[in-house]
């Protein structure tokens, strides 16, 4: 059974930094892609990052160079460092995975073809 758990979340005030992590069970994050994703109140959700097996990385705009995602095979997590932290950052984050042969390569963040998806960490940014 896959089972993917976020933590890390938390307020922090604007230009301050979380790290949240995916924990997997039931599928090694080494062998698939894992997606980052974030819903802001009131709108839909959104890709923020992405890590395809093998350990490269895709950004959306919005946190180039501030956010930097990452993964420990050994703990079988991947993580999600976010610095400058913005009040729009504030929201739900969730964290997904597909087989990489499933994703579309010019769009990472198809959320329709992730296949499991964690419950989510509340992230809040005060300005």
């Amino acid at each position: 059974q896959v089972r993917l758990v976020e933590s890390g979340g938390g307020s922090v005030q604007a230009g301050g930094s979380l790290r949240l992590s995916c924990a997997a069970s039931g599928v090694r994050v080494s062998t698939r892609c894992i997606g980052w994703f974030h819903q802001a109140p009131g709108k839909e959700r959104e890709g923020v990052a992405a890590i395809r097996a093998g350990g490269i990385p895709y950004y959306a705009a919005s946190v180039k160079g501030r956010f930097t995602i990452s993964q420990d095979n050994a703990e079988n997590t991947v993580f999600l460092q976010m610095n400058n932290l913005k009040p729009e950052d504030t929201g739900v984050y969730y964290c997904a995975t597909v087989l990489c042969y499933e994703m579309d390569e010019n769009n990472w963040f198809l959320q329709d073809r992730y296949n499991y998806w964690g419950p989510g960490t509340q992230v809040t940014v005060s300005s």
